[in-house]
């Protein structure tokens, strides 16, 4: 007897059986049924023709209509309904049938069924990737809207700080007059410098405030101009010499190629880069450690490396430093200082050196072999900045024309 017949003898029931296994409620079970028939029909098909391709479109519904609840329930699969109809047949058989045909028809159903848990995992997975695709995307919509908001809350809260910081900052200066007309009282003085202190740091914060903000908005803009990179760090030499005594530390700035060369870039801004990286290596640098400044002519670029002796910075970190905020977990180690050892501060120093070598066309990296406190690794932080020598606005070539030896 053909395996198409003896499958048209146990049919009916093979649907009791399983609908009465696998259905829920009597609805349920009536959708069921036309589920099971369907299923059936097909394997008919497949057994006719030798092709278990036949038993596809229905794996691949079934696969397709799990409810997202299912989905994120990774215990919730199809594969014990196919274990209940493998099962159910073997019993329906054994009560239907002689024993010689029920072996010759599970000879030519078991490849069939073995398909179907090939193509059911198959496509659950494909539809679980979709799941978890879309889940990340909502994420991923979420995240940008937090950190929206974010951006939004910084450069309102920046803006509102900056008015009662000018008005601080005049009737500190009013004191000031006062105390010089009238009286010579060190002690008020003292004290007003205390709030002088005080104002000018708020405000250093509050313009590393706003400049995040237009980094995130995408609205920093830049004054081009000519500018030499040894210049720039000779600048900073003297700038900073103060914090290097205080920390018994030596800054060494070596001469390399193309630091002496004229390009064009935003003075102040790579300026105020440069600073945040050296500021951050003397406050990372024990007390006697050393930061080399050293670099190299490259093709289309200037690089900058600036190295330190400190503790170095974690493998998993080294991207994550020029996130905003980043380490603001901890607040034990806070403070005013700039160049305190391992003083904190709102960590927004990197991040704004990265957009603004960013918006030059530039990049910034850092390497270090790990974190130690006691053997003190190091970091080198790298510095890309385009060699640009011509302006990108007209009006700034006619206040600064082309030398003589150019024209040559």
């Amino acid at each position: 007897m053909l395996t198409s017949d003896l499958l048209k003898i146990i049919r009916e029931q093979w649907l009791e059986r399983i609908n009465h296994q696998i259905g829920r409620g009597e609805e349920g079970r009536l959708l069921l049924m036309d589920e099971l028939n369907r299923f059936y029909d097909l394997l008919i098909q497949a057994v006719e023709s030798g092709d278990p391709g036949w038993l596809k479109p229905i794996l691949i519904d079934w696969a397709s209509s799990r409810t997202e609840t299912d989905i994120s329930d990774e215990e919730i699969t199809l594969s014990p309904v196919l274990t209940t109809i493998v099962e159910e047949t073997i019993s329906v058989a054994r009560n239907e049938l002689p024993d010689e045909q029920i072996l010759d028809l599970m000879e030519v159903l078991m490849p069939l069924f073995t398909y179907s848990y090939e193509e059911n995992a198959k496509h659950e997975a494909l539809v679980r990737i979709g799941y978890l695709s879309a889940r990340l995307e909502r994420v991923q919509k979420e995240l940008e809207g937090l950190d929206r908001s974010k951006s939004d809350f910084i450069a309102v809260a920046a803006h509102e700080l900056k008015t009662p910081l000018t008005l601080i900052e005049g009737y500190a200066a009013m004191l000031r007059e006062q105390i010089t007309l009238n009286e010579e009282d060190d002690s008020s003085i003292i004290l007003l410098q205390g709030i002088d202190n005080g104002i000018r740091r708020l405000s250093e914060i509050i313009d590393d405030m706003i400049d995040v903000s237009m980094i995130d908005n995408k609205m920093l803009s830049l004054s081009f101009q000519p500018t030499w990179i040894n210049r720039l760090l000779k600048t900073l030499e003297q700038e900073l010499l103060e914090h290097i005594r205080e920390r018994n530390q030596t800054l060494k700035i070596i001469e390399f190629p193309g630091a002496d060369e004229m390009i064009y870039a935003d003075t102040e801004r790579i300026m105020q880069a440069l600073r945040n990286i050296l500021l951050n290596a003397i406050k990372f640098t024990p007390d006697g450690g050393k930061i080399t400044v050293n670099g190299r002519l490259l093709s289309g670029f200037i690089e900058i490396m600036i190295s330190d002796t400190g503790i170095g910075i974690a493998l998993e970190h080294q991207t994550r430093i020029f996130d905003k905020f980043v380490g603001l977990g901890d607040v034990s180690h806070h403070s005013s200082g700039k160049g305190k050892f391992k003083g904190g501060g709102p960590r927004l120093g990197l991040p704004i050196t990265k957009g603004i070598l960013e918006a030059h066309g530039g990049s910034i990296w850092v390497e270090s072999d790990g974190f130690d406190e006691k053997k003190f690794p190091g970091s080198t932080f790298h510095i890309l900045i385009p060699v640009k020598k011509e302006p990108s606005d007209e009006r700034v070539t006619k206040l600064y024309p082309p030398s003589p030896d150019k024209e040559k």
